[in-house]
């Protein structure tokens, strides 16, 4: 985790440029609605992974309040540089210095491939969780297309290519099957899983303008094909 937190303390300066793109914006935004339409509204929102805040104010832009925790430092302070308003930690996901039952809903956005102990996460997010709570994630896809990623990233480390996120930090990409599976051991409930985006903002134009085009069919009759997962499970009440 020491190297993952060294490279984003790194690169924290200029994270923010990767969505700041018209075909990153709309990336992180559908990501985003995905995870926002399984959360309850205007709550106390804990973000694990929150890097400089994205996800953090789309929520708050929903009249909700949020708290990010992530692992780097740089991160952390470039967030309070962008959102002040919220509050921000650094720490670790699979150990989280929060009491019993304090938040309405627990997102993890495209940091949760990063996990050494996901059961650890999901057990201290249900944790931390209200009865009722959800906790909704977005990760990384097993697919033929996503298999490739961590040779290429292994190898752009070895080029000392220096782009936001490649290098070799052992992450590990989901199945539906398998994410319903550990969040169901962990205890939730009502547990949602599906495939989404098809239009990654890596792409260029006017190549990403036409998978966005076919998007909607792709995460409907071709999921597989598909790079990243969300899921939300429930706290069960009472």
């Amino acid at each position: 985790m020491r190297k993952i937190a060294d490279h984003y303390d790194r690169v924290a300066p200029v994270y923010d440029l990767r969505y700041d793109t018209s075909s990153g914006k709309v990336y992180h935004g559908h990501i985003s609605r995905h995870l926002l339409d399984w959360l309850p509204r205007g709550k106390l929102l804990l973000d694990l992974g929150c890097g400089t805040g994205l996800f953090m104010r789309r929520y708050g832009e929903l009249g909700g309040t949020a708290i990010g925790l992530d692992i780097s430092r740089g991160m952390v302070e470039a967030a309070r540089g962008q959102a002040g308003w919220f509050e921000y930690l650094v720490g670790n996901a699979e150990v989280l210095p929060f009491r019993d039952g304090s938040f309405d809903a627990v997102s993890c956005v495209l940091a949760f491939s990063y996990l050494e102990n996901p059961d650890r996460m999901l057990r201290e997010a249900y944790r931390v969780l209200k009865p009722g709570g959800y906790l909704a994630v977005s990760t990384l896809s097993r697919s033929v297309i996503t298999s490739l990623v961590p040779t290429i990233y292994r190898i752009g480390e070895k080029m000392e290519v220096g782009r936001i996120g490649v290098g070799d930090f052992g992450e590990r990409y989901y199945t539906e099957e398998e994410m319903a599976r550990i969040f169901t051991l962990a205890g939730f409930v009502d547990v949602r899983a599906k495939r989404c985006s098809f239009a990654h903002h890596s792409l260029k134009e006017p190549i990403f303008d036409i998978a966005r085009k076919v998007e909607p069919f792709i995460e409907k009759k071709m999921p597989r094909l598909a790079y990243n997962l969300v899921v939300c499970g429930r706290v069960p009440e009472g």
